[in-house]
């Protein structure tokens, strides 16, 4: 389990290596203070108190630096603020600001720890607040791993707590009042004599104060917003079609641009006819970029078509040609000792038994598809490259990140490149890449001082797309006196984190990917002997962090395989889960569960089927329920039940959207999607042929949110990973047949 005595040592090396990093920068890396990037041109009489907080005679605007890809997150980072500064966020503008390291993100490298997350001991807490260090040092402002929340929960409290009592004290200083008589409503400070003084006629004063830093966070029995259902900040535009999104930014005078790539993910162009395009009227250049062919246009429509009219000789792919081909190196892997990558849980004496036992050992081999993201707004960027400034629009996840590799293209230091960070049309990881905006920073580097917009297809986006990366497994186990006793799991994939951050950074990572078994190694159950073991695969198709990352898949090869050790032990599926548990955060997610699902077996009726899925992913313990009906036609789901603790309830309506929508996310890529490869490119290459779930397939769903959990989570991803086995499971307790590859479609159809 979670001590250090059972972490492999490669495993290890991901801690300590982030220590000695932290080391070699030294102590002043880690705790100089971070630049306010809000003082950079700050107006005179405008109060830029914290990197969050900007104050002036016209009104108050709330920096919210995590990306909202339609999780709400702009909406809970304000109110975080607004809790504590006493403001109603509706009256604030609220924008993501200028990229900085300031906005640095301390929590989404925490689960990179070799520990699980039902492990908080001192040892293992102390790892995870460590990881902040390594994220200030090379400025990771980045939105991902559900951490938005865990990491502001505190950092924009203690923004607004500061710029509430910095007002004060300017109220204090023109009233000759003491700060401490002095009380806060509603953006105004409130006199003794009950007389009030707006936040923005003080503006001028509090820019002239050093922040008052000795503040106290309100306890929660005292908050007004949160733990409340609230007023999403973003609703009325995204539900009246007025939200302005990345791919609706107009610049004026620019161009549009869009790429054909090859679409064997890095191959070359061995040459190309555009002749019948450059004829074609609108259309004003064709260009070589990186792997493909660009086109400008006076639209983007012009541009798609042209990009079509284009014949292109593409060089090979730089990987398997074929699904059959990729699914056969990960077999390989996995069945191969020496591909080992770690293995982080190692409890009992698997090998023992598994000899002891013989051949009533239990076998099983699971796979799982490359899964592609596929956002409704596909990806698109505006960029300007002039000699000395480079400016960007795009809705993105990474900026520090785009900002140092634009810098890099156009020779220009990092402070003339200026990213701008707009909403976007979904994500699901998709926007923790950037290969679109250095397509259209270097066709905007053909241009000088044209602003160029480039636009994918919704082909070109599902083309090269990085996808979720494809899996295989290998399970053993045993069962003994009703009871599960043993459990060997081997899961094989190419590693994901590697491949992402060299993307990003040009820069290797040593050690181990703990992506390929996040999600089953780190379970809250007590099975006497377990093992879980990682084998790398070759890197092959480029893939990439997907919704709830490591445990998207791992999540079902783990439990899927649990449930039929169960079954085979002739026990509950819900109550041996609870025997085995030994986190109490996760039995009473699991109790509760059965309880607003009313649990009675996996066999309510002839024909009806119900199946548990359990998985604890980003510290976010997660049960799901689900119930189908075998009809003539297909499989029918009747309806769904979840239950999850996140340790603190910010928003009821939001969590349960979140929920609600990782499950259903969850069951329809279960249910029919894949990306499958020949000729070394996706074949599913528009969502015709991707198509997750109908909307009259989708069950009810019914959420209950816990709050029991030792630290606060964030609830973006946790609704996935067990959406798969459940559904699984389900159409074994309906059917009797037990389906180890997904999509399920492969092998049952539904109705």
């Amino acid at each position: 389990m979670g001590t250090l005595r059972n972490v492999g040592r490669r495993a290890f090396l991901i801690g300590s290596a982030a220590v000695a990093g932290g080391v070699a920068f030294g102590t002043y890396a880690v705790t100089r203070p971070l630049d306010n990037p809000l003082l950079d041109g700050l107006a005179d009489g405008t109060a830029a108190i914290t990197p969050y907080v900007l104050i002036d005679a016209a009104g108050i605007t709330l920096i919210t630096p995590r990306a909202d890809k339609g999780q709400g997150a702009y909406s809970v980072q304000a109110n975080l603020i607004a809790e504590e500064l006493d403001i109603d966020p509706a009256t604030a503008t609220i924008t993501p600001g200028a990229p900085g390291p300031a906005y640095y993100n301390g929590a989404v490298l925490g689960e990179a720890v070799p520990f699980p997350a039902y492990d908080q001991g001192a040892v293992a807490n102390a790892m995870r607040d460590f990881m902040a260090v390594p994220a200030r040092i090379f400025e990771m402002q980045m939105t991902g791993g559900s951490s938005t929340v865990p990491d502001s929960y505190v950092r924009l409290r203690m923004a607004g707590a500061v710029a509430r009592e910095t007002l004060k004290a300017a109220a204090a200083r023109r009233t000759g009042l003491s700060r401490a008589d002095l009380g806060t409503d509603d953006g105004q400070v409130i006199l003794p004599d009950g007389s009030r003084i707006p936040f923005t006629a003080l503006a001028a004063e509090a820019a002239m104060l050093d922040p008052v830093r000795d503040v106290t966070l309100r306890p929660a029995r005292d908050w007004t917003r949160l733990g409340k259902p609230m007023q999403r900040t973003d609703m009325v535009a995204k539900c009246t079609g007025t939200e302005v999104y990345g791919i609706d930014t107009v610049i004026a005078g620019m161009v549009h641009a869009t790429v054909r790539a090859n679409p064997g993910i890095g191959g070359e162009v061995r040459g190309y006819d555009a002749s019948e395009a450059q004829a074609m009227p609108g259309v004003q250049q064709v260009l070589p970029v990186a792997h493909g062919v660009a086109v400008v246009a006076r639209n983007t429509w012009t541009a798609f078509k042209a990009a079509e009219a284009i014949t292109i000789d593409w060089g090979p792919a730089p990987y398997p040609a074929t699904s059959a081909e990729i699914f056969a190196k990960l077999d390989a892997a996995v069945d191969n000792p020496d591909a080992q990558d770690h293995r982080q849980r190692d409890d009992g004496d698997i090998d023992t038994v598994l000899q002891e036992t013989g051949d009533a050992v239990i076998t099983a081999a699971y796979r799982i598809p490359y899964l592609a993201h596929a956002p409704m707004e596909p990806m698109n960027a505006v960029v300007r490259v002039t000699d000395t400034l480079c400016e960007i629009w795009t809705g993105t996840q990474i900026p520090l990140f785009i900002r140092d590799r634009a810098a890099a293209m156009t020779g220009l230091d990092a402070a003339q490149v200026r990213v701008n960070v707009l909403p976007m049309g979904g994500s699901f990881g998709h926007r923790l890449e950037m290969t679109h905006v250095e397509q259209a920073v270097e066709i905007a580097m053909a241009l000088p001082g044209t602003p160029v917009k480039l636009t994918w297809s919704r082909e070109e986006d599902m083309t090269h797309d990085y996808p979720r990366p494809a899996a295989v497994s290998r399970a053993r186990g045993v069962v003994k006196d009703g009871q599960v006793h043993a459990l060997d799991l081997s899961v094989g994939q190419s590693a994901m984190t590697p491949a992402w951050f060299g993307r990003l950074t040009g820069m290797s990572i040593p050690g181990p990917d703990a992506t390929i078994t996040t999600g089953s190694w780190d379970q809250p159950f007590a099975i006497p002997h377990y093992r879980v073991t990682g084998y790398r695969a070759p890197d092959m198709v480029p893939v990439s962090s997907w919704r709830s990352v490591g445990a998207s898949g791992n999540g079902f090869l783990h439990d899927a395989f649990l449930d039929e050790l169960i079954h085979a032990a002739g026990a509950d599926p819900l109550a041996e889960r609870i025997r085995l548990c030994l986190d109490p955060t996760s039995r009473k997610t699991l109790e509760t569960v059965g309880e607003i699902c009313d649990w009675q077996g996996p066999s309510p009726a002839p024909g009806r089927g119900r199946g548990i899925g359990f998985c604890l992913s980003f510290g976010v313990p997660t049960a799901t329920v689900v119930e189908v009906t075998q009809t003539d036609a297909g499989i029918r789901l009747d309806q769904a039940w979840v239950a999850v603790d996140v340790g603190e309830v910010l928003d009821p309506v939001n969590l349960e959207a979140q929920v609600f929508g990782g499950t259903i996310f969850g069951l329809g890529h279960a249910m029919n999607c894949e990306l499958t490869y020949e000729d070394g490119a996706a074949q599913q290459t528009n969502y015709h042929a991707y198509e997750a779930m109908r909307l009259y397939q989708a069950p009810p769903v019914t959420v209950r949110a816990l709050a029991n959990g030792p630290r606060i989570r964030g609830v973006g991803e946790p609704g996935v990973p067990p959406a798969a086995p459940a559904l699984a499971n389900a159409i074994f307790a309906a059917t009797g047949q037990r389906i180890r590859e997904l999509p399920l479609s492969r092998h049952i159809n539904f109705v």
